[in-house]
């Protein structure tokens, strides 16, 4: 991450229909920057990471159109920011 850049992270409840539980979770595992945190009983909680707002939410609608799906709602948003001083690591040797 650069001087002053962002990184957005977001965690997301999807609601499946009856049956469409395991496909949604497949469909869900080849998407970049898309992880399964846990599922029951038609549910999926799904954390989301990108490089901005724009990111997040184009992926949240991604995974509210995948068939067998009847919602994916935002739950949580957090953003870290790149500091923009100089921190240095130090170790003893």
């Amino acid at each position: 991450m650069s001087k002053g850049a962002q990184w957005h992270i977001s965690s997301a409840v999807v609601m499946t229909k009856p049956g469409s539980l395991e496909p949604t979770l497949a469909s869900l595992a080849q998407m970049p920057g898309v992880e399964v945190h846990g599922h029951a009983s038609g549910k999926i909680i799904v954390v989301i990471e990108g490089e901005g707002p724009n990111v997040l939410g184009d992926r949240l609608h991604r995974i509210s159109l995948l068939d067998g799906v009847i919602s994916a709602n935002m739950v949580f948003e957090h953003v870290e920011r790149e500091e923009n001083q100089d921190v240095r690591r130090t170790e003893p040797t």
